[in-house]
């Protein structure tokens, strides 16, 4: 096409490289000046098959398409969809499709793709052996589940851990058959190995490495039943899934006389051009011309936009000689990422490795003689994956064992931000983005929002693992350049979250409305907001009630419609459509009394009991018409809510401190049960949780919560800021050797100055490194007053605590709220039939496909006394 148009040129295979190459074709213009016909295999064109499994979280089919409804309208090509190649005559150039349709070609491109290879296992042809490659797949898997209890998934690596996902998330009691030593082998070495195994064995997940499929066992109707394994053990199964690798796809270029490798794979040269220069072969096909198969999206984006550039004569074609294979992915939940060499391969290397088997988070870099960083793995946590990539090949601006601490322990704040980096550094792998390109995509292209620059530049529309740093570049470019960057909490407000709480506060504002008509942005205005704002002003009205004015209920009226599903009912929602009960226990100390009343509750209703590692007693399987009745006689035993569905307080943990222990230096279950009644509904941006330990052996960890308390022989030390969940931080020590007086006031200051300005849904672990100025900031507000805010904060506090009333107990005195603890709004007597329970360990559990057991009929309850001012249920 260099000189003269092309006339015609087909396309076999229209996946997400092929989709990368038609978008290649027409930003080169290829497209209004050549017939383009494209033969696709699938009924559908191309969609996200990385994000695939999503499908089972509730995504249709067709929000995973990549192209506009008309892009190819738009571009005058032709698809035919579910009409796949099966001839190419290269003497005529001419493809047959199944359908018998014909088409001369000047140009061909093959992106056929790969195919998921299945073992030689007799039996694989069985009803309920399946493999995991398209959207026709999961279909036919869901289907077919229906009516399986358990699955096994032939293969631990990328899509076989995306497979178990999606057979635990059918309900289905699942197992991984691994024949490598460890699951995803090719990616993370022996340590992250182990700590996704823990990690995916406590998901309820079975786990078999070293071992291989030897048949599968099917019953006289052809079904699937079991599985033997080549250790002689024998597994049962309903359902089979191959995920055990792919193989090129490349029959037609075999068959048409094409070279192909050894081992497969259409064998390209630099251009990706086949030994037929009218043909070229991109994506998992093609055998790159350094020996390589890909089997990751990013390098076959790159081999598209060579092919593409070659096609239309572009001067400046980038030869593809291999691709960066580094890959981010979050896994039944898991963060895994693995970069350059991740095991460690190279020549006098050391490994620099962080493991905390407990959160289940490895962290291995792989270093240089020299200190040059050179590859690494990541499971668990891989927040730091998209600086730490770009920086493979450079020696990092600090001491290696700083870049995999966990935050609040590692490098300084914004020693290693985005831009520490580079220009020529890689961003987005994918699309093969630089942070230079994004930058000249503000400085030079106009771009002025994160949207703006991913159309621009293609950065964060793969796999999405760049989109952080690339906001940051962004945001800081448009600084730069004097732009006042939208710091807006969503579509309907351009305020922050801290800048909506001040006009809360200092407008004395009492509801959404209010807010959204007087400081919404003008198209929002007179709207009913969205499921970003709502929540966030609901918990920053509920904070403010006793200042502002309003009701502090958060089911009355308006506020009732902002809230999130939790608090709609004052319960947790649980998988299987019931709700859980979780009384206040303050510093785990409860009398005989009130623990009987407990399990005669447990008792009458039905539920599943548990002692958690909170001081509390869950209490699981309640329907949500039973909510009322439960609560009515835990409030009249003295219990009140636990707040355990809401973003406030959850609990405040402790040992048993001097009373009890030889080691104990200070009473710390006074002090935790003072704490929980004074914060106890608490509204804040995200659940709050506290510890006080009664010495230094800190056996409530304290020093994992977002305030803790460790005694001291002269007082108290406070620390602020931790958190035990998927990013553990160990808080920072804000005051120490505090009175009672000093300790409470202190935390009065930190908890309302952290609801005052942090972001929705921000822990204070990420409030902490986030705000200027870090620890030393809050510590001259809180403690020094530098801000003048201290009285102010105090008394923001002293408001909440004089108005705290509990909400079940207000609840239960009103008719007109009891109203909403039914089932079914047009049966309100009937209970929900989908809540149905089976026994395990003598109690219950859900009955759902994953688990079982005879059905036990749903619970009625026989002994309870009906509410005051209400029928009997």
């Amino acid at each position: 096409m260099a000189a003269t148009a092309v006339p015609t040129l087909v396309l076999i295979g229209h996946g997400m490289v092929g989709q990368r190459f038609l978008e290649a074709l027409a930003d080169r213009g290829v497209t209004g000046r050549a017939r383009v016909v494209v033969l696709c295999e699938e009924p559908r064109p191309a969609y996200d098959r990385v994000q695939l499994t999503s499908y089972f979280s509730g995504r249709a089919p067709d929000d995973l398409a990549l192209a506009d409804a008309d892009f190819m309208a738009r571009h005058g090509i032709e698809l035919h969809l579910g009409d796949p190649a099966t001839a190419i005559d290269r003497a005529a150039r001419t493809v047959t499709a199944r359908s018998g349709l014909t088409v001369t070609y000047d140009t061909l491109v093959l992106a056929t793709g790969s195919y998921p290879f299945v073992p030689p296992v007799p039996g694989a042809d069985s009803a309920g052996c399946f493999v995991y490659r398209t959207v026709e797949d999961l279909l036919a898997i869901e289907e077919y589940a229906k009516n399986c209890r358990t699955g096994t998934v032939v293969g631990g690596g990328l899509l076989g851990l995306e497979a178990a996902g999606a057979l635990k998330g059918l309900g289905l009691r699942t197992r991984i058959v691994e024949f490598q030593p460890r699951l995803m082998a090719v990616q993370v070495d022996e340590g992250g190995g182990s700590a996704l195994r823990r990690t995916v064995e406590e998901m309820g997940i079975d786990v078999h490495t070293g071992v291989g499929g030897k048949e599968i066992v099917a019953g006289g109707d052809g079904a699937v039943r079991a599985m033997e394994l080549s250790d002689g053990s024998r597994v049962e199964t309903d359902l089979v899934i191959f995920s055990a690798g792919v193989r090129p796809r490349d029959r037609l270029a075999r068959d048409c006389g094409l070279a192909v490798g050894e081992r497969g794979g259409i064998v390209v040269d630099e251009r990706c051009r086949t030994g037929d220069p009218a043909v070229y072969a991109i994506g998992e096909c093609a055998l790159a011309a350094d020996g390589k198969v890909y089997g990751l999206v990013a390098p076959g984006y790159e081999m598209a936009e060579t092919a593409a550039a070659a096609i239309a004569g572009d001067p400046e074609v980038s030869a593809f000689t291999g691709a960066d294979t580094s890959t981010k992915l979050k896994l039944l939940g898991v963060d895994v990422a693995s970069f350059g060499d991740a095991h460690g391969t190279s020549p006098g290397c050391l490994d620099v490795v962080y493991a905390d088997s407990r959160s289940g988070v490895y962290k291995k870099l792989v270093i240089g003689a020299d200190g040059e960083l050179l590859g690494g793995v990541l499971v668990g946590d891989a927040e730091s994956y998209g600086l730490l990539r770009p920086l493979t090949g450079t020696v990092p601006p600090v001491a290696p064992e700083q870049l995999v601490l966990p935050a609040g322990t590692g490098a300084p704040a914004g020693a290693l931000g985005p831009a520490a980096l580079p220009d020529d550094a890689v961003i987005c792998n994918c699309h093969n983005v630089t942070k230079g390109t994004i930058r000249a995509a503000v400085s030079e292209h106009s771009c002025t929002t994160v949207p703006e620059v991913k159309k621009c530049t293609k950065a964060g529309t793969g796999c999405g693992s760049c989109v952080k740093a690339l906001t940051t570049l962004v945001n800081d470019e448009l600084t730069a350049g004097g732009v006042v960057v939208d710091q807006g909490l969503c579509g309907c407000f351009p305020h922050t979250r801290a800048e909506l709480y001040e006009i809360v506060r200092t407008r004395r504002l009492t509801s959404y409305a209010e807010l959204l008509d007087g400081h919404g942005r003008e198209e929002a205005r007179g709207g009913d907001g969205c499921e970003t704002c709502k929540p966030a002003v609901a918990s920053i009205i509920a904070s403010l009630a006793p200042t502002v004015g309003a009701d502090g209920y958060v089911l009355d009226g308006e506020q009732s419609a902002l809230q999130d599903t939790n608090d709609h009912f004052l319960a947790n929602l649980q998988r299987n459509g019931s709700y859980s009960v979780v009384p206040r226990i303050p510093g785990g100390e409860i009398t005989p009394e009130k623990l009987i009343v407990i399990g005669e509750v447990a008792r009458d209703f039905g539920l599943y009991t548990k002692i958690t590692g909170g001081q509390r007693i869950d209490l699981f399987g309640a329907r949500v018409d039973q909510l009322p009745r439960i609560w009515a006689r835990l409030v009249d035993a003295g219990f009140e809510s636990g707040h355990a569905y809401g973003k406030a307080l959850r609990t405040v943990k402790s040992c048993v401190g001097q009373t009890w222990c030889r080691y104990g230096v200070q009473d710390s279950v006074r002090m935790a049960i003072d704490l929980e009644l004074r914060y106890r509904g608490l509204r804040s941006p995200h659940k709050l949780k506290s510890a006080v330990s009664g010495c230094a052996r800190e056996c409530a960890e304290a020093r994992g919560k977002d305030f803790g308390v460790i005694a001291t022989s002269n007082g108290w030390n406070l620390y602020v800021g931790g958190n035990g969940g998927a990013t553990p931080r160990h808080a920072d020590l804000l005051a120490q050797d505090l009175s009672d007086a000093e300790l409470i006031r202190l935390i009065d200051r930190f908890l309302m100055f952290y609801i005052r300005t942090a972001d929705r849904l921000e822990r204070t672990s990420a409030w902490l490194e986030r705000i200027e100025g870090g620890l030393d900031h809050v510590r001259d507000v809180v403690v020094h007053d530098s801000l003048g805010l201290c009285d102010e904060l105090e008394s923001l506090m002293a408001a909440h605590v004089s108005a705290y009333r509990d909400e079940w107990a207000d609840t239960l005195a009103d008719p007109d709220r009891l109203a909403r603890f039914v089932s079914f709004v047009n049966a309100p007597e009937a209970p929900d039939p989908a809540v149905r329970f089976v026994p395990e360990r003598d109690q219950i559990k859900p009955d759902l496909p994953l688990l079982s057991g005879p059905t036990l009929p749903v619970r009625t309850l026989t002994t309870s006394r009906p509410l005051e001012g209400t029928a009997a249920r």
